[in-house]
């Protein structure tokens, strides 16, 4: 063997020894796209990125953030995402009705961060009846008809939410919509003493953070799927664990997010539960059953906000890829 064929298979030995992936197939390219400006509720993906989790299955990913102008699901359909987060299992029921192929694999947070905030002493819903309630017209398709149906609300009592918190600030006999982790921090931060009431904890059905994609996806790139399902539950038990490297690549995605706000969110994440309660404890992290999602969907079509002839059930979900998984809080 010549000096110079020693001296390539050396370097080659070299190599690989500084690189733990090389001497594996090439990673698999795969594209997820959240449903907002990079922050903590996205923390568990970043650190899957971060940490090395999803190389470690063979997967090159790439987190496409969300917007206010960006409908993730459209571009879904476009070929410009592999999977998308939807807000809610609801919300993805709902795609599925309105003639788009997608199906919800796996669902991140076990309560919905929604929430309704309510100056200090209101410490529950029953209390709002017959108060403004400032809301998003996306409400209309998701919580609030429940929240009617629940306690009564009426629609006179809404006024349009324009993700502006002056108007609660100014006026104590005002509620306004908002995301646990977000509103509650800048309210707190307004020096306003508020309470943030959370549907989940009253039996509102949604998971929330899915892990929702094509039909053609789930068949064709199964294994991929299955990768990316598991690494991402993995993420999140990681970055509850220490957020500092999700955060980190957070804050590059999205420069004008603060130290405060993460720790913040991060401490709420824990606090309540969101990914490690609920069927995550017994089932793991990115956990759905089978009676959570009907209870979904069920009460979607109670509300008449799907026709159950436009979309069925075993079609909406593929709870195959979280049977073998089990990510333990």
């Amino acid at each position: 063997m010549s000096r110079a064929r020693r001296l390539s298979l050396g370097l080659l030995v070299v190599s690989a020894l500084c690189n733990p992936f090389s001497n594996a197939h090439a990673q698999e390219k795969f594209t997820y796209m959240t449903n907002w400006y990079a922050q903590a509720e996205h923390g568990g993906f970043y650190q899957a990125v971060a940490s090395g989790i999803y190389k470690k299955y063979g997967l090159d990913v790439t987190i496409k953030m969300g917007g206010p102008q960006v409908n993730n699901v459209q571009l879904l359909a476009a070929g410009q995402a592999d999977c998308v987060m939807g807000s809610s299992d609801l919300q993805m029921v709902q795609v599925r009705a309105s003639g788009v192929p997608v199906t919800t694999v796996s669902a991140l947070f076990q309560k919905d961060p929604q929430v309704l905030i309510a100056h200090d002493p209101v410490t529950k819903f029953e209390d709002l009846k017959g108060k403004t309630i400032l809301i998003a017209a996306s409400a209309n398709q998701g919580y609030w008809p429940w929240l009617k149906a629940k306690y009564g609300f009426t629609d006179a009592q809404t006024r349009p939410y324009t993700f502006n918190i002056q108007p609660f600030v100014a006026d104590k006999n005002v509620a306004q919509q908002g995301y646990l982790t977000s509103e509650p921090f800048a309210i707190q931060k307004a020096g306003v003493k508020a309470n943030a009431l959370m549907f989940s904890d009253q039996g509102y059905p949604a998971y929330a953070t899915t892990i929702s994609c094509m039909d053609k996806t789930v068949v064709d790139r199964k294994k991929a799927v299955a990768d990316f399902v598991k690494a991402s539950a993995e993420g999140w038990k990681s970055y509850l664990a220490d957020p500092a490297p999700g955060n980190a690549l957070i804050k590059k995605d999205n420069p004008s997010m603060t130290d405060d706000q993460l720790a913040y969110s991060v401490a709420k994440l824990k606090e309540m539960g969101m990914v490690t309660t609920g069927d995550a404890a017994k089932l793991g992290i990115g956990a759905m059953t089978e009676v959570r999602a009907k209870a979904s969907y069920d009460f979607l079509v109670s509300a008449k906000l799907i026709d159950p002839a436009k979309v069925e059930l075993v079609k909406a979900y593929d709870f195959s890829f979280m049977k073998d998984i089990k990510v333990m809080p």
